[in-house]
């Protein structure tokens, strides 16, 4: 197999890494309500389990993607949060008792929170403006193949031992070990800026006066970004509308597992397209696709038409998540990139936690049409606002030698 130039060692680990951690994490992810239910936690509670946890890793990752910029490195925070997230997980089947299951569940998304910004620096750090969609579509395709085994291997567990759910929290520590290893195989470049670097700051809330010194076309994007955010709720919404169409729940796992290869196979493409055509026209037809699979899943009724239109939702998943990022890269300085991404990424999860609630809201008073209608139409404003109001500059330009 030929191996693409612009793909470094670098590169190729991070993928592997992530590609292991959403093994771990995602076999845990379709049993993690079963299994909390199973020991008794009520849905009020999950719910305030899995809002607190997001809402950490959420808000780190603001503040640890400004603190890689400042102290200019990338690898240790790499190491630290991936090995957070695969030592955490086990620690939520160790014991029951509520406090503890917070503790664990909020550690886990912590390294999340902790990696993030890092990881993404460090993608952009290893390619040209030129190559940064390939790059990052390169590496979102091995972290959704990852989200795509991690339930094909909870089935095959639970198929053997039904709802034994706990021994699956001990079986993700063996990805999690192999991910914790090859980031020790990192090796990071070495800091390029020349000047003395501010004082580092460790209020948690610093990197917000980002947004006062970050490039006029950043803070027009990100708004854009936020704004589809806050209409775009949790796939759970999804799962939930094939469920109230009569759809079985092996079927709604089986298209779960094909929407995340759709999206892995497609990544690499869309991110080449991108670097092609331009990051800004790539995101655009991720936006409009996103606003056809929302309005057709408004009135879908059949298994057929569902999975027609989570092909289509796996497309747009490939054109936007790793574009989106490849894009902030790209109009920012190369010493603020963690920074850009880790506000970005930070008020993106806080904002799809007010989707979910938004969405659910809406769900109870005017029904799933209601909802998906709505995000349907909101979308597309968004991808006019983008369209018209941020501009291309930057997208594709190379490096001047």
């Amino acid at each position: 197999m030929k191996r693409l130039p612009f793909i470094t060692k670098t590169i190729l680990i991070l993928s592997f890494v992530s590609l292991l951690t959403d093994i771990a994490s995602e076999m845990l992810y379709p049993i993690m309500p079963l299994y909390l239910s199973q020991i008794g936690f009520s849905i009020a509670f999950i719910g305030v389990l899995e809002g607190v946890a997001e809402a950490i890793a959420g808000l780190s990752k603001g503040f640890f993607g400004y603190l890689s910029d400042s102290k200019r490195k990338r690898k240790p925070f790499v190491v630290a949060g991936y090995s957070l997230s695969a030592l955490a997980k086990p620690m939520i089947g160790v014991w029951t008792n509520p406090i503890w299951i917070l503790c664990a569940r909020s550690v886990e998304r912590l390294g999340k929170g902790i990696r993030t910004g890092a990881r993404d620096a460090m993608l952009s750090d290893e390619t040209e403006p030129a190559n940064k969609g390939r790059v990052f579509g390169f590496h979102r395709a091995f972290d959704t193949l990852g989200a795509a085994l991690g339930p094909i291997v909870a089935l095959i567990y639970l198929s053997f031992h039904p709802s034994q759910y706990r021994p699956l929290f001990f079986i993700a520590l063996i990805p999690g070990i192999f991910a914790i290893g090859l980031s020790f195989l990192l090796r990071e470049r070495p800091a390029t800026q020349t000047v003395d670097s501010p004082r580092t700051s460790y209020n948690p809330f610093h990197y917000l006066k980002y947004w006062k010194v970050a490039p006029k076309t950043f803070r027009r994007l990100v708004v854009g970004l936020l704004a589809f955010a806050l209409f775009n709720s949790s796939d759970v919404f999804l799962l939930l509308i094939m469920k109230a169409r009569g759809l079985n729940d092996q079927f709604i796992i089986v298209i779960y597992i094909f929407y995340n290869l759709v999206y892995a196979f497609a990544s690499y493409p869309l991110g080449a397209l991108g670097d092609s055509i331009g990051l800004k026209k790539t995101l655009l037809l991720g936006l409009l696709i996103f606003t056809g699979v929302y309005g057709g899943m408004a009135f879908a009724n059949s298994t057929a038409v569902f999975f027609i239109l989570f092909l289509f939702y796996g497309l747009y998943a490939a054109a936007t998540e790793g574009i989106s990022k490849a894009w902030i890269s790209n109009i920012v300085a190369p010493t603020d990139v963690a920074t850009a991404i880790g506000f970005y990424t930070s008020f993106q999860s806080i904002c799809a936690l007010l989707a979910s609630s938004i969405a659910g809201w809406l769900w109870t008073v005017g029904g799933p049409k209601f909802v998906f209608g709505l995000t349907s139409i909101a979308t597309l404003c968004t991808l006019f606002y983008i369209a018209f109001a941020v501009p291309h500059e930057m997208v594709t330009k190379r490096v001047q030698a």
